[in-house]
């Protein structure tokens, strides 16, 4: 621990604390320094000359996880793009072979041209890689698209690292997706489908974990994944309610979602592993507003106390999400269907009631209970 008025520029620590740093690296005979906390390049550079070891900082660890973690081809280029942004201002040259020799035609010194073919390289790889992700992005927005062309709502299951986003997931949709205590287990978003109590069906989307000041190239290169939380209909926050940060990791999630523009999605605040706490399900409204107490327009969120692992209160939670969920009004509705419009026939059996159907040489006469917005689609067809 040390008290100073601010970070110093060269070190962040000091050089006082420097050296007391190299004496325990070399006393540990450690080969790597992490710092929790984002170092400059220079500071970065000074530091691995003092200690004579490797030093990474809080966002590089982050996305050493991330690039371990990846696993489809959208997860690497988002890693990806994220390694490399961070690694552009990074690169340097060592000692005076890359140093500028003079000012005229002819006078570089060797290295420099080495370091500017690297960051030509590395710029023209990441407008390659962005250029790939707006492509998955148009994808996963068609994807979109041809969900809303059936009546079915997204909720996103959002929250801390770590917090049993994929255990509820599983829980909910009986879906078998990894489900580790390791940090960003869950880097691609995966949907499911889920009926409700109240017969309804809805999509369950289940994405990548959020972290107190979430580095803004994750951010960036995650975008297209974080999308999914903004096109939902409900938001599910889970919250690991026996962790001792769970208020400031519920701020955080908060914070992120409001960056990416989520903020005005209906929310249930669940509180997950309800278990390991005592007394949790019967407060559960002292124990919201703990959670929410640095959030004061959240505090009316709905709140349910469940454990995803043992699955006491889920009930109640798939209750509150039929409650809080926009209704759907079922209509009545007859159509007229040309011969081979199968299509239309099956979304009709598949998210309404089909009440009687007539066929003739002209087509098929279908009567039928649907709900409204099935409705609103079909009219727009014709």
């Amino acid at each position: 621990m040390q008290t100073r008025p601010g970070p110093e520029a060269g070190t962040l620590i000091g050089q006082g604390k420097v050296q007391e740093l190299r004496a325990q690296v070399q006393s540990d005979a450690a080969d790597v320094l992490i710092f929790d906390h984002d170092l400059t390049p220079t500071q970065q550079r000074n530091l691995e000359k003092a200690a004579d070891c490797k030093v990474i900082d809080r966002t590089q660890l982050i996305l050493d996880i991330f690039a371990s973690r990846a696993r489809t081809r959208e997860g690497r280029l988002q890693v990806e793009l994220a390694q490399l942004s961070y690694l552009l201002p990074r690169l340097t040259g060592h000692g005076a072979e890359m140093s500028r020799l003079g000012g005229g035609i002819g006078t570089r010194g060797p290295g420099e041209t080495k370091l500017e073919t690297d960051r030509r390289r590395i710029a023209q790889r990441i407008k390659k890689i962005k250029d790939d992700l707006e492509g998955v992005r148009a994808g996963r927005a068609l994807h979109r698209q041809k969900r809303s062309a059936v009546p079915l709502a997204t909720l996103a299951l959002a929250g801390y690292t770590n917090a049993g986003k994929s255990t509820l997931f599983n829980r909910l949709t009986r879906a078998g997706v990894l489900a580790d205590q390791r940090m960003f287990a869950t880097l691609d978003p995966t949907v499911r489908p889920l009926t409700l109590p109240s017969r309804r069906r809805v999509l369950v989307s289940d994405t990548v974990g959020f972290i107190r000041s979430l580095p803004t190239t994750l951010v960036e290169a995650f975008r297209a994944t974080l999308e999914e939380v903004k096109e939902a209909a409900l938001v599910l926050h889970v919250v690991d309610v026996s962790a001792s940060a769970a208020a400031e990791n519920t701020a955080h999630v908060l914070a992120v979602l409001a960056e990416i523009g989520a903020a005005g999605i209906p929310q249930i605040l669940v509180m997950n592993k309800a278990d390991r706490v005592e007394g949790a399900a019967g407060d559960k409204e002292n124990l919201a507003r703990r959670l929410l107490s640095g959030s004061p327009e959240h505090a009316g969120a709905r709140s349910v106390a469940i454990s995803a692992l043992t699955g006491e209160g889920v009930d109640g939670l798939l209750r509150a999400i039929d409650e809080v969920l926009p209704l759907d009004p079922i209509v009545r509705m007859s159509l007229h269907l040309a011969p081979g419009d199968g299509a239309t026939l099956a979304l009709l059996h598949e998210f309404g009631r089909v009440l009687s159907t007539r066929y003739s040489e002209e087509g098929c006469e279908v009567e039928a209970e649907i709900p409204q917005s099935l409705e609103r689609r079909l009219a727009s067809r014709d």
